[in-house]
């Protein structure tokens, strides 16, 4: 009974021998991939494979699936697969002729994880004669993965803050009007007691009594006559409404001991006023007048013009007039704030007297150290904790800290008090970016226009999409490792040079592109001084360049550097 199990199982295995010959085996020779090595982009691994089926190869009743698998230390990434068949099988595959053979191309793609920096291509089947299975061994057909761009990952972004609208000096006016009567210059008491009048005065006692922290531009006085009458009696009416208010402000200047200079004018007839007003105005034939006031350059004609509308006329002269004789007093003066000094010594002494204007401005601009701006920062949230400002620049430490958790938190505290600040959204496009969340970086940026890091993060986020060219653009005005990486893998590298160069704070991946730059640029001395100087910066960066294709023609430079 044993001799016939084992001459059956014999028998058997004789078969499945001559069903593997059937199809036979498959050679690195039957395949092309693109590119060699493969690449890294956008977190993805692309490739191309070119196949070739020999004549005589492929059975009229075969069956075979094609499976491209990247296989790297711990794992291996499986890709699209392609079925091909023969002549008699009725399938969806690709027909594949048994007499000549056939060619085909098929594109796959793998998710980066970066173990496959170190890796090889197979080409693995998976084949049926009739329904019988056949094997036929995996193929090697490719080999690494040039990874990069996944640089990116240790590359730092600057974070955004944001920013304080504080203003040392402010530019402010007070105005008033003096009315007169039709054909007069006097001043009315009534005139000279109104509100604004009053408040006119007031500012010029104040910048007289607060000259540290008030300064005063100019006075102006304008006075005006109403187009109506003759021009010459208009012109010598206008004067003395100049005169006599540039007397007025003249005697308050004098009440207060203030010297200053008064710039006065005059207008005869003020037509600019009177197209304004009627502008504004709700008379029936405004269109009208102001049509007549385009077409008449001539004041004598414009007046009887209008004169001749008897209907809206006395509209004109009650309610339109009136308003332009009048004599305008402007006081134009800076407000001074609090100097770098003062405010530094103001928070020390008492920082709630402080405004949150110079709180924000005091701890972006005038605080050096970390610890300190932190303290700035979260004194600001006590004073004034309906303001995202300072929980986004906390944000922004802890990113450049590398502290992403409590990132997250004050960005969502932010979030809360203002969902659209430019800032904190450009700071979540960073958190997202750095976890790989492309879409919700996107979604990010779509909202961040206006901070003031937008388009390095905008850059860094299309490197992460492989929009490698994109990327430049964005960060053509930044000296970062992000630029210096773009450009290279722009294959611009003049311009990484100079960007390198120009790096402020270097660290160990500025040394770390300047080698890769080195070995593209067959610059062995220059290899070996920068991944060395690297290397003693990071010491993880030795097992990535020890597999880094980037210095694959240069190992045994290499094996000397990570020994």
């Amino acid at each position: 009974m044993k001799k016939n199990i084992l001459f059956m199982m014999t028998i058997v295995g004789s078969m499945a021998i001559v069903s593997c010959g059937k199809l036979g085996n498959l050679s690195a020779d039957n395949f092309k991939a693109t590119p060699t090595p493969l690449e890294a982009i956008g977190g993805e691994v692309p490739a191309t494979i070119n196949g070739i089926f020999p004549e005589k190869y492929m059975k009229k009743k075969a069956v075979v699936t094609v499976t491209p698998v990247l296989k790297y230390e711990g794992g291996e990434a499986v890709g699209q697969s392609v079925t091909f068949q023969g002549e008699k099988v009725e399938g969806n595959g690709t027909e594949i002729s048994y007499k000549v053979g056939g060619t085909y191309t098929m594109k796959t793609n793998f998710k980066y994880v970066p173990a496959m920096i170190s890796s090889d291509l197979y080409a693995r089947f998976d084949a049926k004669l009739g329904k019988k299975s056949v094997s036929i061994p995996e193929v090697k057909i490719g080999y690494g993965v040039l990874a990069t761009s996944d640089l990116l990952s240790q590359c730092t972004i600057t974070a955004s803050t944001a920013q304080d609208a504080f203003q040392r000096v402010i530019e402010q006016k007070q105005e008033a009007s003096i009315k007169f009567l039709i054909g007069q210059a006097n001043l009315r008491a009534s005139e000279l007691s109104s509100l604004s009048i009053k408040d006119l005065v007031n500012i010029l006692k104040e910048i007289n009594d607060m000259q540290e922290e008030r300064a005063l531009q100019s006075i102006e006085v304008s006075a005006y006559a109403s187009p109506d009458g003759s021009y010459a009696v208009n012109e010598r009416l206008a004067e003395r409404r100049q005169d006599v208010s540039s007397d007025y402000m003249k005697k308050e200047l004098k009440k207060i001991n203030m010297e200053a200079d008064i710039d006065t004018k005059f207008t005869a007839e003020d037509w600019e006023g009177f197209q304004e007003l009627i502008s504004k105005s709700n008379l029936q034939d405004k269109d009208v007048i102001l049509r007549v006031l385009s077409m008449y350059q001539d004041p004598e004609e414009r007046e009887q013009q209008i004169r001749n509308m008897s209907s809206v006329f006395t509209e004109i002269a009650e309610g339109i007039l009136p308003e332009l004789r009048r004599a305008r007093l402007i006081v134009s003066y800076e407000v001074i704030g609090r100097s770098d000094e003062q405010i530094l010594a103001q928070y020390n002494q008492d920082a709630s007297v402080l405004s949150l204007e110079e709180l924000i401005y005091g701890s972006n601009m005038l605080v050096e150290d970390a610890t300190t701006r932190k303290q700035w920062y979260e004194n600001i949230i006590k004073l004034h904790p309906n303001d995202y400002r300072a929980y986004n620049n906390l944000a922004q430490m802890a990113i450049m800290e590398n502290n992403n958790s409590a990132a997250q938190n004050w960005l969502q505290k932010a979030q809360a008090i203002n969902a659209k600040a430019p800032e904190t959204n450009a700071n979540l496009a960073i958190l997202a970016i750095k976890n790989n969340d492309i879409a919700n970086a996107e979604t990010c940026m779509g909202k961040a226009s206006g901070s003031d890091t937008f388009n390095e993060i905008l850059g860094n986020l299309n490197i992460a999409k492989g929009n490698y060219t994109q990327a430049q653009q964005n960060l053509s005005k930044t000296n970062t490792n992000s630029a210096a990486l773009a450009q290279i893998l722009c294959k611009d590298y003049a311009k990484a040079q100079a960007t390198l160069s120009a790096i402020k704070s270097p660290d160990a991946i500025t040394s770390y592109l300047k080698a890769i730059l080195a070995a593209r640029t067959s610059d062995t001395g220059a290899l070996k001084t920068n991944l060395k100087a690297a290397i003693t910066s990071d010491a993880s960066l030795k097992d990535r360049a020890a597999n880094d294709l980037e210095f694959a023609q240069y190992k045994s430079t290499i094996a000397e550097l990570v020994k």
